[in-house]
């Protein structure tokens, strides 16, 4: 397959992925809050990782710290982070926030910055992170 063909089949993949990812977080949004309805101004945060193998062990546990540390933060609803079946150093973070304060507050702190930081150098992919706003 040529370069061009394979960057085509990646990104449309990648879509893909991320499509079944927004579905899945809005599935778990919505079963964890069955009994309210989705609050108007939620913003949904889809988060790619992907990190290269020989950093795989230490990039997950970057990740699961940061998952750990995220739930502390004020105005978070949700976060998950999953490792793709195939491809095991592929990571997607699924993150519902109150509100984009909640949001902006976390980006700005300092368990998050340092995350980011960290990771930087292990991923064979640019940090993908997309912001969406809930239907409900």
């Amino acid at each position: 397959m040529p370069i061009q063909s394979k960057k085509n089949f990646m990104r449309g993949l990648l879509l893909g992925v991320g499509a079944v990812l927004i579905l899945a977080a809005l599935g778990l949004a919505g079963h964890a809050l069955a009994q309210e309805p989705a609050a108007h101004g939620q913003i949904l945060v889809v988060t790619h990782v992907d990190f290269i193998p020989p950093d795989l062990t230490t990039g997950t546990n970057l990740v699961k710290q940061y998952v750990a540390d995220t739930r502390k933060d004020k105005g978070l609803v949700r976060i998950e982070a999953g490792a793709q079946i195939s491809r095991t150093n592929h990571m997607a973070i699924v993150e519902v926030w109150e509100n984009q304060k909640a949001l902006d507050d976390h980006i700005a702190a300092a368990h998050t910055v340092k995350f980011r930081q960290q990771v930087d150098p292990m991923l064979g992919s640019p940090y993908d992170e997309r912001l969406h706003q809930s239907l409900e």
